[in-house]
């Protein structure tokens, strides 16, 4: 790709989000009820392409049961309140009403509580005992210490999750985690993540995993881009790791999962993802809009209450339906933020295509005017689009 000069002796590449393109209808359309939106991973089959994030404001052992019910798989994270507090839902209320200015240095606090190995494998149970698929998130640093609290409560998927996950970190201090060595000798199926370049998702592709988690800091609670200046927009992040994602399948015969992680608020910004080539998303702030959602209509990142150097914010979401209503409907608001997936078939329908892997090779442009063309009514009065 041609390169744009940023000045003397530097360049780079112009790189593009969800609100930079737009998918162009075929020739063909088909009926939504025709269109088939369902995602295989590993031995796993789920109606929907979603993965809800693993962050406290979003998912719960009950939001993980529900998800579940719904068609999609909750991910718990692991290193947040479930696990360092037998009854966390008081907290839940405080950070609630926490000021704005005080958020962050209380959340601190509050999350400085060691994490409890027996609630690990508690957390786990309880999401399997309510007939769920039980996904969890560990960061690289911790995932070997609950390794044997892991297998124990018999996990079925696993999500190895940072801000950014390489498959070659250095340390001078430390012995670092030998991500392939690890996935290929643990008996669960693995997702690794976040990445946003071509190179970067075909080392992790790899080490073994059955899925790369593709973003970073496109998230509403993230600030990651502000505070360490890194991060690729996510239309072309998507791209390039789908181009190693085929690579891969040429190398090696095997289809690894790449699945979007941030950046999409409404239904129009899935459909975008799949067809710049994920097989499925990671969605956090939406589902915190839910009734059902443990943050109180409040949404943080799992790096909001870092000791030495917080990368995100307690934002607010305002609540807007059930999950069910969330994603799969029926909507009683037009600006997307409603029935996600059904939003998801009927873009995919209207363009003509039966399945997700279809929907992969729908036509993309460049179409900065996407938001804004004929809508000044609608910028003007804020509603729509302009919400």
């Amino acid at each position: 790709m041609a390169e744009v000069e940023i000045g003397i002796g530097k360049s780079g590449r112009k790189a593009y989000g969800f609100d930079d393109i737009a998918i162009v209808p075929s020739r063909r359309t088909r009926d939504p009820e025709d269109v088939d939106i369902s995602w295989e991973i590993d031995a796993f089959n789920f109606e929907l392409p979603l993965m809800a994030s693993a962050m406290d404001g979003v998912v719960s052992p009950a939001t993980a049961i529900e998800i579940g019910r719904l068609g999609g798989v909750g991910v718990l994270n692991l290193e947040g309140l479930w696990t360092r507090y037998e009854d966390p839902e008081p907290l839940f209320e405080e950070i609630a009403d926490l000021d704005d200015d005080k958020a962050t240095a209380r959340m601190q606090q509050i999350y400085a509580e060691p994490m409890k190995p027996e609630l690990v494998a508690q957390r786990i149970r309880e999401i399997k005992d309510g007939g769920a698929v039980s996904c969890v998130s560990l960061t690289p640093q911790r995932v070997e210490r609950f390794t044997d609290a892991l297998l124990k409560a018999e996990l079925d998927l696993l999500v190895i999750q940072g801000t950014v996950v390489s498959a070659e970190h250095v340390s001078k201090t430390t012995e670092p985690l030998n991500l392939k060595k690890f996935i290929r000798e643990l008996d669960i199926p693995v997702i690794v993540g976040g990445c946003a370049s071509y190179q970067a998702a075909l080392h992790l592709m790899r080490t073994g995993a059955v899925g790369v988690l593709v973003g970073v800091g496109p998230g509403n609670a993230c600030t990651t881009r502000g505070v360490l200046g890194i991060g690729v927009p996510q239309a072309t992040a998507i791209a390039d790791a789908a181009g190693a994602r085929m690579r891969h399948l040429d190398e090696t015969g095997v289809y690894v999962q790449v699945i979007a992680d941030g950046g999409m608020s409404r239904g129009g910004d899935i459909a975008k993802a799949i067809a710049c080539g994920a097989d499925a998303v990671m969605v956090g702030s939406p589902l915190t809009s839910a009734h059902e959602a443990p943050g109180r209509g409040y949404h943080w990142g799992m790096a909001t209450f870092h000791p030495t150097l917080p990368r995100g914010a307690r934002v607010s979401t305002r609540i807007r339906g059930s999950l069910q209503e969330i994603l799969v409907g029926p909507a009683h608001e037009n600006d997307g933020r409603l029935n996600l997936f059904g939003a998801l078939r009927t873009s995919m329908a209207t363009c003509g295509y039966e399945s997700v892997k279809e929907f992969q090779k729908a036509e993309v442009m460049v179409a900065p005017s996407l938001q804004t063309e004929g809508k000044d009514l609608q910028r003007t009065q804020g509603v729509g689009m302009a919400r």
